[in-house]
Order: structure tokens, then C-alpha cells, then sequence
């Protein structure tokens, strides 16, 4: 697999991964979280998510490639591959489970596991790592929301 068709399968899993947050959006729970003043309006998540994904893509792809394959890059696509199912995981626990709680730990393990892909793609491809900065900085982000989010809303977890 090499060239366009490589990039293609990335950017596929990608789209898998991301299909969570299509499965599991917002809903009339979510819009009756108290959330802080400096909460993003809804419509900036899809927006942001996609360019994001084709980052990570794109990313996969450069370490796949500069690595020589699976064979080379293997530690670093299983770190790739746990951040990606964790990532697809997060939607599921918080907007669909209800479970605020337990998206902040799942998402505590996602960010370890996007600054540890980082780091390892930074020794494969430097534009790799540089490409997951942003992705790393977003979920960050993400975690402070979500800790506010459940500091905020204890009842609306414990309603769930």
C-alpha cells in the first residue's frame, strides 16, 4: 500500500473514527448543561473536528511512509490506532451514555495517548508531530470543558 491508496485508508479511518460524533450528538440534554461563558457555540465543533481529522490523517500517513510501512512504524500506528478508538469512545460516553464523569476520565487516557503519538511522531516525521500540536492543544481544551462541564452539571449526571 503506498502513495495515494495509503492516504485514502487514512483518511478512512479517520471518517470511521469520527462517525461517533454523527451517532452521538448534542441533544436536549447537552443544551440544558450549564456551561461556562467561554463554552464554543455548537456549530464550531464539526468545523474544527474535520480539519482535526485530516490532520491526524494526514499525520498517520507521513509516519506510515517515512517509517516504511507497518514493519517500521509499529509502536507508533498502535499509539495512533488506541488515540483514534479513544477518540471515537468519547461521544459515546458523554453524549450519548450521559456520563460526564466518566468522558473526563476516558479523555484524561485520550489526552495521554494523543501526547504520547505526538512525541513518537515527532521522532518519525517532525511535520507528523507538528500536525498532532493542534489536535493535542483541541482535546486539551476539551478536558478543562468537560471538568467544567461536570462541575457545573452533577446533577444532570446523576439525572441520567
Amino acid at each position: 500500500m503506498d502513495g495515494v491508496w495509503s492516504l485514502l485508508v487514512f483518511i478512512g479511518v479517520n471518517v470511521v473514527a469520527a462517525s461517533s460524533g454523527a451517532l452521538f450528538p448534542p441533544d436536549d440534554w447537552y443544551a440544558r448543561l450549564r456551561k461556562p461563558s467561554w463554552n464554543p457555540p455548537n456549530w464550531l465543533f464539526a468545523p474544527v473536528w474535520s480539519i482535526l481529522y485530516l490532520m491526524i490523517a494526514v499525520a498517520g500517513w507521513l509516519v506510515w511512509r517515512e517509517a516504511g510501512g507497518w514493519a517500521g512504524a509499529q509502536a507508533a500506528l498502535i499509539l495512533y490506532a488506541v488515540q483514534l478508538v479513544l477518540n471515537a469512545a468519547w461521544s459515546g460516553i458523554f453524549f450519548g451514555m450521559k456520563r460526564i464523569g466518566l468522558a473526563l476520565a476516558e479523555g484524561l487516557a485520550l489526552w495521554a495517548a494523543v501526547a504520547a503519538t505526538t512525541a513518537v511522531f515527532f521522532t518519525i516525521d517532525p511535520l507528523a508531530g507538528w500536525l498532532f500540536v493542534p489536535y493535542l492543544l483541541w482535546v486539551s481544551f476539551a478536558m478543562v470543558l468537560t471538568g467544567t462541564l461536570l462541575r457545573l452539571n452533577r446533577h444532570a449526571e446523576a439525572a441520567a
